[in-house]
């Protein structure tokens, strides 16, 4: 099972939903997302959220239909994303999506990536129409050329991220610290099919980008 968690953030960050669809996916709109979702032809399995950037209209058309709804505050200790990922976490999924996480409001979009950091053990992905964020522990990985995503970046999220060795990219490294705030990982390319990288502590962040 496959868990894609459709937010509200800016529509016009969302790749095309259907493009994700797959038989083993269950789609989770969360407060205007639910909206993405049923506007891409996708019936979302559950929704969560306050729904205060829906319609009186959308909501009671919401409220007729057979979603499953999690109605909450408006005012409470957490976003209604992190509620959804919260359930979607412990479902032991294979595999978490997060679209209409980015764009907006930058609080939303940080507050989202620390959720990454905050499930590492957790494949979690954050996808967006020019980047895709996932964030990983200590090992060895490989990782492999992609024409949509052709940039690769590593940042740490974690104090220091130690030992951390780029086989198979332009700018190659070998057993390198780096500290919370460094850009020395920023703008990597591969030069080979694929690459691996790898550390021996800390909580790294990976993300691919286009400029496209």
């Amino acid at each position: 099972m496959k868990i894609h968690i459709v937010a509200g953030g800016p529509e016009t960050y969302i790749p095309s939903l259907k493009d994700y669809q797959t038989e083993d996916a269950v789609w989770i709109g969360v407060d205007r997302g639910v909206i993405y979702l049923q506007q891409a032809g996708i019936i979302p399995d559950r929704a969560f959220g306050d729904f205060d950037s829906v319609t009186e209209k959308e909501l009671n058309t919401l409220n007729s239909s057979a979603v499953h709804l999690d109605l909450f505050p408006a005012e409470k200790d957490q976003t209604d994303t992190e509620i959804a990922l919260k359930w979607a976490v412990k479902m032991n999924p294979e595999a978490i999506i997060l679209f209409g996480s980015t764009g907006g409001r930058l609080d939303h979009f940080l507050a989202n990536t620390q959720l990454l950091a905050r499930y590492p053990e957790t494949k979690i992905e954050i996808i967006d129409r020019k980047n895709q964020l996932s964030v990983f522990l200590p090992g060895t990985r490989s990782v492999h050329s992609d024409s949509r995503f052709p940039y690769i970046s590593f940042l740490p999220v974690s104090p220091e991220v130690r030992d951390i060795t780029l086989e198979g990219f332009k700018y190659p490294l070998s057993g390198c610290h780096i500290k919370l705030g460094s850009t020395l990982c920023i703008s990597n390319e591969l030069i080979r099919p694929s690459g691996t990288f790898s550390f021996s502590s800390g909580i790294l962040m990976m993300v691919r980008s286009t400029d496209e």
